[in-house]
């Protein structure tokens, strides 16, 4: 039940032209953000990345069982010299538009296996109390099951249903904390808002670990940023102890989907603090962030996303689901003249190691 740290992939729900999901590619997909050990620390499905809302129950089930499947299928695999891969886990996401749906999909990822289930219930219609619905709902299905699984919270204005109520309040979250299942929080927000969670994160940890996991991946590059000169290190050193371990245990990536390893860096450096490899590996990912964002007004994440696979030989179809802002012909070509130049930084500034392995002649098997 010990939260998991590092990087957290919300992985992309990978569809054919009729909205189907492509089962072979959806491996694909998460075999290429594990990179053979070199990436993913967490593997997550059915998130706002894999287009959760705009998909129905049953793929949403069966994208979670597909990636159990193959996370498991890793964490048995030796990798070169003998020794066991380096363990990943598997975390769903259970959020459905009812109740009903979603605590279907909370016992049918625990029959599945998964390591953890996600969970954004200002999300969920009709539940007005999310402390009641995870205390009473959620708390009797584990109860009724043989093992339990830690939950993850999940706190994103974007899919809330009520504007008025963008976030899981803090004492809402103190309150689920409680729950001896309840073991973190994502949260997709600025600074401000993930500043709330981790000031009142000491009190979260009543019953033990409660990890953080930021949600706005880029603001990691803020957060861990050291400061520079005798006084900025006796405020680094201050600071670390005023916060008591609450700073950020991982950090969840969309953008990873297309850049495992460079992202796995990312997090890698900025928990060490090192300011020069911080700094080159901002450079890439920044680059890559432009090119999503300047295409055709932006907000086209997931398309791009799916493009850069596309192009990548990782998957077969870049279809995106009925609802998601998609890429036209000219915005698509564009954009992977853009994500080659990103692709060409990652190895200059990076090296070999922390560059992306590709399905081709570079492909993981052969790293």
């Amino acid at each position: 039940m010990r939260p998991r740290s590092g990087l957290s992939v919300p992985v992309i729900t990978v569809l054919d032209g009729d909205g189907k999901l492509v089962e072979a590619d959806e491996r694909a997909v998460v075999r290429h953000v594990l990179q053979q050990g070199w990436g993913a620390d967490i593997v997550f499905s059915a998130g706002t990345t894999g287009e959760w809302n705009l998909i129905d129950n049953a793929t949403r089930q069966r994208v979670t069982q597909v990636c159990c499947e193959e996370v498991a299928r890793h964490n048995l695999t030796p990798v070169p010299g003998g020794d066991a891969a380096r363990r990943v886990e598997a975390w769903a996401g259970i959020t459905a538009p009812t109740a009903r749906e979603t605590l279907e999909n909370l016992d049918f990822a625990i029959a599945c296996g998964v390591d953890g289930a996600v969970l954004a219930p200002l999300s969920i219609e009709a539940v007005g109390d999310p402390v009641r619905f995870v205390a009473r709902d959620v708390a009797d299905l584990l109860d009724a099951r043989p093992s339990r699984i830690p939950i993850y919270l999940y706190d994103n204005a974007d899919i809330a249903i009520d504007p008025r109520v963008p976030h899981i309040r803090t004492r809402q979250v103190k309150a689920m904390s409680r729950l001896d299942f309840v073991r973190g929080i994502k949260v997709s927000a600025g600074r401000k808002v993930l500043g709330n969670y981790t000031r009142a994160a000491e009190s979260f940890r009543e019953r033990g670990e409660f990890g953080i996991y930021v949600g706005n991946a880029m603001l990691i590059f803020d957060l861990f940023r050291p400061r520079s000169g005798p006084l900025g290190t006796l405020i680094d050193h201050w600071n670390r102890r005023r916060l008591r371990g609450s700073l950020p245990i991982g950090v969840v990536a969309g953008p990873a989907n297309a850049l495992p390893r460079e992202w796995a860096r990312a997090w890698q450096v900025c928990r060490a603090g090192d300011l020069e490899r911080m700094e080159q590996t901002k450079a890439v990912l920044e680059a890559f962030r432009a090119a999503t964002e300047g295409i055709a007004g932006g907000r086209r994440t997931i398309a791009c996303l799916k493009r850069a696979l596309f192009a990548d030989g990782v998957i077969s179809s870049p279809q995106v689901a009925p609802g998601t802002p998609a890429l036209g012909r000219e915005d698509a070509d564009r954009f992977e003249e853009r994500y080659e130049e990103v692709k060409a930084a990652a190895r200059a500034g990076l090296g070999s190691t922390w560059a992306s392995a590709l399905p081709d002649g570079r492909s993981w098997e052969a790293t």
